[in-house]
């Protein structure tokens, strides 16, 4: 599933960056060959026909800007910039930055320079109008292939980026696998294990309760509930190379590996603290209002992907047992669609705001004050309980620090290539402009559900790309403000899922599992289920 879903990014992504450049081309988008009419204003006289150089401020009229790109752009530009004139008119040059307030269209010429802030050009000095403004005429750079080009630096950056997290990692490995290491050789992750056996024997059957694979799933689920990512990370790969002892097929997914999967890309946090701190920098009232509504979003994310997992593990490898399976399924298939359904439904009806008093009893900064607190103590915590307890067990907690250690250095860099392969597939897919194909042709299904036009490439980004989605809800919140109803459902987005897809390539690629069976389905089926929570109960709550 996971080689289709690669392939099919990779193409998607470069055949919208071709579809894109051949139509720009054939419509000349950036008016190749062809000049603008601009002034030029300066400070002090300068004598036409003489080479020399000097500053002026770019100035152009709305009027010969609409009607030079077909676009509106309702207010005048004046940009300072650097001319060049010599004799021969057709050396001279025009020099400008382009910056967030330029035209979008200039942004996107000066992207496909060396220089991504850059505009080039050549000048014709047309006359002089006053002794400090001057007619002129520019020509810019040819720009031509920009998408291609876009997708060639998305899929070296994104190369770069993959390498930089799995090296960050290493560090962040060694030191939660060797404290790992001393806990497990004292006893106490088997401890921890026993005590929430009534728990994990029903999500994870198939894994003896005194197996580590069960302390380390435990670890890592819970330290992604307490938001810490650094620490959950280093857990779940070690789960995943624990169960992967239990595996016959080591090249096949296991039920317990995919519905392990399935909770972390559910992505349950009790505090977004990532969202939180986006929407206080950008001037929110109540910040930490999301709580709720990611905390929801998530739980029923989290019920809806181990549900999907539970279902889908019993679908048969074989393919002349899979009519059989799915008569006896029908029933569970269809109440679960129709759960999804109900959902859906009551994500799209407007529902009355009298319920939202019932929760106004809950204090949004209290829960954030309790769950900053032990975010805050939980690592420190940790690392002195399973020290100190190996210390009391006399366990010889150095040489098995140590040990562990080696284990994280080993996994961090066997993650790269997997890495590697899902950003590098992302980054195209998203610079090459199939993200924004899908958003528009997923838009009359959308509209159907309740969720605005605006806030859905954040929803189909926050599955692909952490650092992506993040980006677009940064954006989304400066256009349309952190406390809009928008800016809520955007940020309680992020915080009820995770990026699944991330989650797959790296949680996989430390086993070197190639068959991952249904924990894709499962996880997208989190998604989904999140994302419609997401809107229902952002609307209960604030409506729209």
């Amino acid at each position: 599933m996971l080689n289709y879903v690669w392939l099919a990014l990779l193409l998607l992504g470069i055949g919208a960056a071709i579809t894109t450049d051949i139509i720009d081309q054939n419509q000349n988008k950036y008016r190749n060959g062809e000049s603008l009419a601009v002034t030029l204003n300066v400070e002090k006289q300068i004598q036409l026909g003489k080479p020399q150089s000097f500053n002026a401020v770019l100035h152009v009229e709305p009027a010969n800007f609409d009607s030079f790109y077909d676009e509106k752009l309702g207010q005048s530009i004046n940009i300072p910039a650097q001319i060049t004139t010599q004799k021969d008119q057709t050396k001279n040059s025009i020099y400008f930055k382009v910056d967030q307030t330029a035209p979008q269209i200039w942004q996107e010429m000066a992207a496909s320079s060396g220089n991504k802030d850059d505009l080039l050009g050549k000048i014709k000095i047309d006359s002089l109008i006053s002794p400090s403004s001057i007619a002129a005429q520019i020509t810019f750079e040819e720009v031509s292939f920009l998408k291609l080009k876009e997708v060639t630096a998305a899929a070296l950056d994104y190369a770069g980026t993959a390498v930089n997290i799995s090296l960050g990692l290493i560090g962040v490995m060694a030191l939660w696998l060797g404290v790992m290491k001393v806990a497990e050789d004292a006893g106490l992750i088997s401890m921890i294990a026993k005590w929430l056996k009534p728990v994990t024997k029903k999500l994870f059957p198939d894994v003896p309760s005194d197996h580590p694979a069960m302390g380390s799933m435990i670890m890592n689920i819970s330290a992604n509930m307490l938001g810490l990512g650094n620490a959950a990370t280093p857990f779940g790969l070690k789960a995943m190379e624990e169960l992967n002892e239990l595996n016959p097929e080591k090249e096949t997914a296991t039920n317990a590996m995919c519905t392990f999967l399935a909770i972390n890309t559910a992505g349950m946090t009790l505090i977004p603290a990532t969202a939180i701190a986006i929407r206080a920098a950008s001037g929110s009232s109540e910040p930490a209002i999301i709580i709720g509504t990611s905390l929801f979003g998530s739980f029923c994310a989290t019920v809806a992907g181990i549900t999907a997992a539970k279902i889908l593990e019993k679908f048969p490898l074989k393919k002349e047992a899979r009519t059989s399976w799915l008569k006896n399924n029908l029933k569970n298939i269809f109440f679960f669609l129709g759960i999804i359904l109900l959902i859906s439904l009551a994500a799209y009806t407007r529902v009355d705001k009298s319920f939202a008093p019932l929760l106004q009893f809950i204090s949004p900064n209290a829960i954030k004050n309790v769950l900053q607190i032990f975010s805050t103590l939980a690592i420190p915590a940790l690392i002195i309980i399973f020290i100190g307890y190996g210390a009391i067990k006399k366990v010889k907690v150095y040489e098995r620090f140590v040990e562990g250690a080696k284990e994280g250095f080993s996994i961090a860099v066997r993650i790269i290539p997997y890495l590697v392969a899902m950003l590098v597939a992302i980054g195209i897919f998203r610079a090459g402009g199939a993200m924004q194909w899908l958003v528009n042709v997923l838009h009359p299904i959308t509209s159907l559900i309740g969720l605005p036009a605006e806030a859905v490439p954040m929803a189909l980004m926050r599955p692909l790309s952490g650092s992506g989605s993040l980006g677009i809800m940064a954006e989304i919140i400066s256009v349309h403000g952190p406390d809009s109803f928008i800016g809520i459902l955007v940020s309680t987005f992020y915080g009820s899922s995770e990026t699944t897809f991330y989650v797959l390539a790296v949680y996989f690629g430390a086993v070197n599992i190639k068959k991952i069976r249904h924990a894709l389905a499962a996880g997208l089926i989190a998604d989904i289920v999140g994302v419609l929570a997401a809107i229902f109960i952002v609307r209960m709550l604030f409506g729209q």
